[in-house]
């Protein structure tokens, strides 16, 4: 069922595929930046988080590059809890962030993979955002 400008989003049942979808890339985008954003504090995954940053973006961002990283983080874990708040904003955002993310790892350069790899989260991304239009944001009825 296509939602259009004028007709109310579909009313969100748990058995609803495409609601569990919804469910499913709410939870991880909301989730996952949180998390990679606290590391970049805590440095559990990876020891130097300044390797991805490539010199264009740590010269638009004050400061050296961990304290860049640092605000990398913050604004990681903004963008994480905007999903899991209000999807309809945070989906779009976190996409617009990968989109920035694979600029920075192709300007690195040696990052293509991971790039590529950011590319497919943006889709999902992207994917989200149009699941939070079409699902509403309150809690499910049982059918």
């Amino acid at each position: 069922m296509t939602v259009h400008a004028n007709q109310s989003p579909r009313t969100a049942a748990l058995t609803d595929p495409g609601y569990q979808a919804f469910l499913a890339l709410r939870l991880g985008f909301g989730v996952l930046p949180i998390l990679f954003g606290l590391d970049k504090f805590a440095h559990v995954l990876t020891n130097d988080w300044t390797r991805y940053l490539s010199d264009f973006a740590n010269d638009l961002i004050p400061g050296d590059a961990h304290a860049a990283m640092n605000l990398v983080g913050i604004i990681e874990i903004i963008a994480g809890i905007a999903v899991l708040v209000y999807p309809r904003l945070g989906a779009p955002l976190v996409a617009a962030w990968l989109a920035g993310i694979i600029i920075n790892l192709l300007a690195v350069g040696g990052y293509a993979d991971i790039a590529l790899r950011d590319f497919g989260l943006m889709a999902a991304a992207l994917v989200l955002t149009r699941l939070a239009w079409a699902y509403p944001t309150a809690l499910p009825h049982r059918p």
